[in-house]
């Protein structure tokens, strides 16, 4: 029997599936018979699994739902849309037509009081020339009406509600009261006609005004009326999007439901139906008596020579493979227990594995289910992070150094400052600036040593790369007098600016330019180019012991540091950026390391390209 199920399994390898194999027991060997015996049984159940596979009606429900969302937000966002372009409509017509009405109203009162003050100034002339008045004096009558019911009509603007409107009625009904009495007139007419005039005169320009810009005003509801539609269709794209979003998450859900109850029927009561297929642990069936009952894919192949009915004591595996299955059936289990962790050789690679037993019956009789879990990245990342707590404490030493170095740097400050106050020379002045800040850049170095376990928050603000380049070398400007360090600067014909912390780019390029003088020999050469790249180049990046970050940065300016000096081998340019990794006597090896951490805080890239014997050329690219 144990042939029988081998052979199978070797044959359904050969067709490249996973496959689960289990033992056959006297009690699958009758179920199976009585399967056969009953037939119609069968097709019943396959009948009914047809019409289960069949019914995915309620699939359709969260798309109709959909559907009427979607039309709904539709005649939604048209009605909100036409709506609006009413309203905007409608107010545009009523400003025209208050500021229509306002200039019609002050046009005839202005023609009324000019007709009012014509007649006076007629029957003043007749006074004067001691004619013969009318008894009745209709003309100035009907002027007087025209000019009282302009005014009525006046009272009823909104402008007639300010101070200046109050004013204007008040100037205009004494002048009504001055036209009825021909001295008053003769004496004060004139003067109140000129000021109920000008007054009106205002109104009229004011109106006029307010007309001119009225276009302005409705373009710009109209305008306004465009960005809130335009947010309306926005949020109605988003909203759709969403709604379409669950539709079609509903919509999987669903299937996935109905693709559940349907493999639900295809299972039957099988043991290798409790692994699922393609599983990356290695599952193995063991029963009471330390045989393989079944065993997924990833156990065979874990344990090639190993078959369905061996003993976990045969020797179908490496000593420390044949260990570990030992210790894990070592004693029966009531509950889930973890076995330790144990590291096997497997295809030339160490691999570590988490090893558990579970409890499971077996034929009425208690089993184990060994299981075991592939950690080799849990290895690493532990082993990671014992180096970084491993750094964590070296930060800890070293800011506890920093606290030392700080008092002897105060010292220092203190002195540069009282030479500062002893002397008015001006070049003496800018010596003390840069031994200041030389010093200021020494504190700070000692704060990042301090702090390179964890990132710092970038203290953004615009930069020229060109003077942040400068401003380094001078920091270095002691090693390369020393060395006599002909600097060649191959700048871009423009400034280049980019958002950046300053201060720590520039201990980036201090640190570049330090390591290139002091690689190279007296009187060599130290050159630095920059340039704006608009595209990615290949090449570019990760690659030659290069720290880069992996990003493919669209719109970049570069920077390139070389020297020719005595080069670096590929071992040493493959370890260059890691921490605490140095070729020199009294370096911390922190150097390039930070170095890399801000450049990708940047969400640049910095690479390196070295050759023994000719020379080191860092490339820095930054975005902008």
């Amino acid at each position: 029997m144990v042939d029988k199920e081998t052979e199978k399994r070797r044959e359904t390898q050969d067709d490249g599936r996973v496959v689960y194999s289990r033992l056959s027991t006297e009690a699958d060997e009758q179920e199976e018979e009585e399967r056969e015996k009953e037939p119609a049984k069968g097709s019943h159940r396959a009948v009914s699994s047809a019409g289960e596979r069949a019914s995915i009606a309620p699939a359709l429900t969260p798309l109709l739902i959909g559907f009427a969302l979607l039309v709904g937000l539709v005649i939604t966002l048209g009605f909100l849309s036409g709506r609006k372009v009413q309203d905007v409509s409608r107010s545009a017509l009523d400003e025209e037509r208050q500021l229509s009405g306002k200039l019609s109203i002050l046009l005839r009162l202005e023609v009324a009081l000019h007709k009012l003050n014509n007649e006076a100034r007629a029957r003043a002339r007749v006074e004067g020339n001691r004619g013969l008045l009318p008894p009745l004096n209709i003309p100035m009558r009907n002027a007087r009406r025209e000019v009282d019911e302009s005014l009525n009509e006046f009272g009823h603007l909104p402008l007639a509600a300010t101070d200046k409107g109050r004013a204007f009625r008040a100037d205009v009904s004494s002048y009504l009261s001055i036209t009825d009495d021909l001295d008053r007139y003769s004496l004060e007419g004139f003067e109140a006609f000129r000021k109920a005039e000008t007054t009106l005169e205002a109104f009229l320009e004011e109106t006029r005004r307010e007309r001119q810009v009225l276009p302005g005003i409705i373009e710009e509801s109209k305008r306004k009326a465009r960005r809130e539609i335009f947010l309306l269709t926005l949020l109605a794209v988003l909203t759709s999007s969403v709604v379409a979003a669950l539709t079609i998450w509903e919509v999987q859900r669903r299937f996935r439901e109905i693709r559940k109850s349907l493999d639900a029927l295809r299972r039957e009561r099988q043991f290798s139906t409790q692994m699922l297929e393609g599983m990356v642990s290695a599952i193995a069936a063991i029963d009471r008596q330390d045989r393989i009952r079944s065993a997924n894919a990833a156990f065979f192949k874990l344990f090639p020579e190993a078959r369905p009915g061996s003993s976990v004591h045969d020797d179908f595996a490496s000593p420390e493979a044949k260990k570990m299955l030992t210790a894990s059936v070592a004693s029966r289990v009531k509950r889930a227990t973890y076995r330790g962790r144990w590291r096997l050789t497997h295809e030339g690679a160490e691999r570590a594995f988490d090893v558990y037993s579970s409890p499971l019956q077996i034929d009425g009789e208690g089993g184990l289910l060994i299981t075991l879990v592939d950690a080799t990245e849990a290895a690493k990342a532990e082993i990671e992070m014992r180096q970084q707590e491993s750094l964590a404490a070296v930060g800890q030493a070293a800011a506890q150094v920093a606290h030392e170095i700080k008092n002897p740097l105060g010292s220092i400050r203190l002195g540069v400052a009282m030479l500062r106050d002893m002397t008015d020379n001006r070049e003496a002045h800018s010596t003390i600036d840069l031994v200041e800040r030389g010093i200021d850049h020494l504190n700070k170095l000692t704060l990042d040593v301090t702090q390179f376990s964890r990132r710092k928050q970038l203290s953004l603000s615009e930069v020229d790369l060109h003077e942040l380049i400068n401003a380094s070398l001078d920091l270095v400007a002691d090693k390369i007098q020393e060395k006599r360090t002909r600097v060649e600067r191959h700048f871009h014909q423009q400034p280049l600016r980019l958002e950046a912390d300053a201060d720590q780019l520039r201990q980036v390029f201090v640190n570049l330019f330090a390591n290139a003088v002091d690689a190279s020999p007296m009187d060599a050469p130290l050159n630095i180019s920059t340039e704006r790249v608009s595209a990615d180049r290949s090449g570019d990046g990760v690659g030659n012991g290069g720290g880069g970050n992996g990003a493919r940065l669209t719109s970049f300016v570069r920077t390139i540091v070389a020297d020719e000096g005595a080069g670096m081998d590929e071992a040493t340019r493959a370890r260059i950026f890691e921490p605490f990794f140095t070729t020199k006597k009294r370096g911390t090896g922190l150097g390039l390391a930070i170095a890399r951490q801000i450049i990708e805080q940047h969400g640049g890239r910095i690479s390196v390209a070295s050759t023994p014997g000719k020379g080191t050329r860092f490339t820095i690219d930054l975005p902008v």
